[in-house]
């Protein structure tokens, strides 16, 4: 009961609100600042070392720090969809691993913009493989969110439902903690390199460490649910996502066209998992309504 009370106060309505309108204020500000230093950089006013520049030579580059933010408060919105069902937590991933993309893919473009040499030629087939990652991944998210309010639990088991939404509601606490703790220690970190002359970004930063810990999430909830899912399908489907979702952490490890070709199968496994699994059912309710 402390759980719920306590996940009601932290990751409730009310708290999503506030944090919502804290983030688009500060993705705003954070996009003014940015595009300042992109300027005063732009007409020689400040100055920072070859790797810290790569962040101020283009306009584009401004465009990091927002979606950074939306990033972080995505991460929010899927530790907050945990309690529900194992669908709505995994097209919630594949939305965090869109808006990931997308923000590669403006980085890659500021770089290509701020050339002084040719590198279009090297670069544009990476682009090319990235824009066709982005689309299958955001086509994957609108395919799990139009199927996000399907239960993933299949049991007559009422008080054991409850307790298998209350442990999910405790394991969601547990990785906000961890969440904040590896976003001080990412933050502080790339700070650091700053500092030291190493401005470089990538999506390792953070997210490798995050998913790492969200597939042992992912995992664990999977076998605390084999009390309670007695239907081989949804344990099926559900180990199919857990698959896609390693997937997912590999590729965000993996630089260039290798990366964007394994977020496209991540992609297209998710996608033909969930299909299977509501083929599968639209063709179970079919036969009861038949015998009926």
């Amino acid at each position: 009961m402390q759980g719920a009370v306590l996940f009601d106060r932290i990751l409730g309505h009310r708290a999503n609100e506030a944090l919502r309108t804290g983030c688009v204020r500060t993705a705003i500000l954070g996009f003014l600042l940015h595009l300042l230093l992109c300027l005063l950089y732009q007409l020689s006013l400040i100055d920072f070392s070859s790797e810290t520049s790569q962040l101020f030579d283009s306009y584009l580059d401004a465009l990091y720090t927002p979606f950074s933010i939306f990033l972080a408060y995505e991460v929010y919105e899927l530790i907050r969809t945990i309690p529900d069902s194992f669908t709505n937590s995994i097209g919630k991933q594949f939305e965090i691993i869109t808006l990931l993309v997308v923000r590669d893919i403006l980085k890659r473009l500021s770089d290509i913009d701020a050339s002084v040499r040719s590198t279009i030629d090297e670069s544009i087939t990476t682009l090319a493989v990235e824009c066709l990652a982005f689309l299958i991944l955001f086509l994957t998210a609108l395919f799990f969110t139009s199927h996000k309010r399907e239960t993933s639990i299949t049991t007559n088991d009422s008080d054991g439902l409850e307790k298998f939404i209350s442990q999910k509601k405790q394991l969601a606490i547990f990785l906000l903690v961890l969440y904040i703790l590896t976003a001080i220690y990412s933050l502080s970190s790339w700070t650091y390199n700053v500092f030291e002359g190493d401005g470089s970004t990538n999506r390792t930063i953070f997210f490798l460490d995050f998913f790492t810990v969200l597939i042992m999430a992912d995992i664990l909830i999977l076998l605390v649910s084999y009390q309670h899912i007695t239907d081989f399908s949804h344990l099926a489907r559900n180990t199919g996502f857990i698959l896609s979702t390693v997937i997912l952490r590999v590729a965000i490890a993996s630089p260039g066209i290798s990366g964007a070709i394994l977020f496209i199968l991540a992609g297209c496994l998710g996608s033909a998992v969930l299909h299977s699994g509501v083929l599968f059912k639209q063709k179970e309710r079919d036969f009861i309504g038949e015998t009926e």
